[in-house]
């Protein structure tokens, strides 16, 4: 087995900034609804669930950095950072729902617009903007030292673009007065979060079943192995991940007569690591004859 044995994501991360943007978007999200209410606008209802992806984000980043942290035990021999995964799954689901709902309504306001005060949803879309732009100022500083950070931080640029989306249809219900705009802007947010939803839940029903992870092909680690002096066959090979960054593979190599076991699993392992980022491998060395196994961990 390779010699790595940390199963989260121990790097040192910029959590005090994490909370600070966490409490920002989160309360603006609180923010957004009300005004979303208050003024009859469905697009700042729609921005508001695209930054509750933010918040999901940071707060998954948070719980990546704790799960990581926290020792694994006799009963959870991987550790907590799977937490992070199941977390993600209900997020996901949540957002569909409320994706769906934002559909349902566009469309039903297409046939009878409400009353919309553009002016307070202009000033409401305006500080959004502000938070998303401070939220980015805050993570910028450690999106190229953790994927978690990285994947916050798209989701709050994402998210800043909505709102400037918003802003623009507030001014121009405010100048033209067509207040399908709001219904429109609504959609359109709807369908910039829906798509990276739906890819966030397959990834985590995918890491849940244990397949193999995204950008992975299993066949190709199995030529790896296969193609390494020394090797005769290889059977029982899964590759999973505990979490996005974490990938996993276990397997059985069956030697050549007068293979060193010991050797061809140091190959392999070098071979893996250099090929596909594999750190973490369990391989079992079996000889040809099937005499007593050879077990190298």
């Amino acid at each position: 087995m390779s010699d790595s044995h940390q199963h989260g994501d121990v790097r040192a991360l910029p959590e005090s900034r994490l909370w600070f943007a966490f409490g920002l978007t989160g309360t603006f999200m609180v923010v957004e609804i009300i005004g979303g209410m208050v003024t009859g606008s469905l697009a700042l209802i729609s921005d508001a669930m695209h930054m509750l992806t933010d918040a999901m984000a940071l707060l998954l980043a948070l719980v990546a950095i704790r799960a990581g942290r926290k020792a694994a035990d006799l009963l959870r021999t991987y550790g907590y950072a799977r937490f992070e995964i199941l977390a993600a799954a209900v997020n996901a689901l949540v957002l569909l729902g409320v994706a769906f709902y934002i559909l349902y309504e566009a469309y039903r306001r297409l046939s009878a617009p409400a009353e919309i005060q553009s002016l307070g949803m202009m000033a409401v879309a305006a500080v959004g903007l502000v938070i998303n732009l401070l939220s980015m100022r805050l993570l910028s500083g450690g999106k190229d030292e953790s994927l978690n950070v990285k994947g916050a931080y798209l989701e709050v640029w994402a998210d800043m673009l909505g709102s400037v989306g918003v802003l623009a249809g507030a001014a121009l219900i405010w100048l033209t007065g067509w207040r399908w705009i709001d219904s429109a802007v609504a959609v359109g947010i709807g369908f910039m979060v829906f798509p990276r939803t739906w890819t966030l839940l397959r990834e985590c029903i995918n890491i849940l079943l244990e397949g193999v992870p995204s950008g992975m092909s299993l066949q190709a680690v199995r030529e790896t192995i296969s193609g390494t002096a020394g090797v005769a066959a290889i059977h029982d090979v899964h590759l999973w991940a505990v979490t996005q960054s974490k990938p996993m593979l276990t397997g059985h190599v069956v030697l050549l007569p007068g293979a060193d076991g010991e050797q061809v699993r140091r190959d392999i392992e070098d071979r893996l690591q250099a090929g596909f980022d594999l750190h973490h491998t369990t391989l079992q060395m079996e000889r040809e004859d099937r005499s007593p196994s050879e077990h190298i961990h």
